[in-house]
């Protein structure tokens, strides 16, 4: 197979992460591959904030409910949006779009680099936007969008099988 189709098929949820911590590089290429997205009218209307400190990331781990394993990771990735930098008026919320495909490329990226990660969402939730808000400092016109825990993984759970032809339709719905 394609090695990028592996990597694609490889990619799994990782909760569990080893102690090693992870350096300004690796996470740099981390960010460079969301920034690699594609995004509606080129306008990449995103920002990344990298966190490494502990007492930062348990304080995300506990406002967040399906995250707590954040405290336990070397490192997360907050995606942001930042809409006033996309298009205005109904295509305004083309940036979740955006930070979507930013997110995915990172994920992709994690797994390509023998790393371990896991999408925590924030955005919608304006409880979970606002203590993530104001744990990172984070101005009232940029949304955060979701939490990528990352690290080497203690524990690599096999990928889920999602496959499903009946999701697959051709030249009309139904067929």
């Amino acid at each position: 197979m394609n090695p990028l189709l592996q990597t694609l098929h490889s990619r799994t949820s990782v909760r569990k992460y080893t102690d090693r911590p992870l350096s300004n590089e690796e996470l740099e290429t981390l960010i460079k591959a969301g920034m690699a997205a594609p995004t509606a009218g080129n306008k990449q209307p995103w920002a990344f904030l990298v966190i490494t400190e502990k007492e930062t990331l348990k304080a995300l781990a506990d406002c967040l409910p399906y995250a707590g394993f954040t405290k336990d990771a070397p490192a997360a990735i907050v995606v942001c949006g930042d809409p006033k930098k996309g298009f205005q008026g109904e295509e305004e919320p083309l940036w979740i779009q955006d930070c979507s495909a930013a997110t995915e490329n990172i994920l992709i990226a994690c797994e390509a680099m023998g790393l371990g990660a896991t999408w925590t969402a924030v955005h919608p939730l304006a409880e979970r936007e606002e203590s993530v808000r104001k744990i990172l400092g984070i101005p009232g016109g940029v949304i955060p969008f979701n939490v990528i825990p990352v690290g080497e993984p203690a524990h690599r759970p096999k990928p889920k099988e999602k496959w499903n032809p009946d999701n697959l339709h051709w030249e009309r719905w139904g067929s």
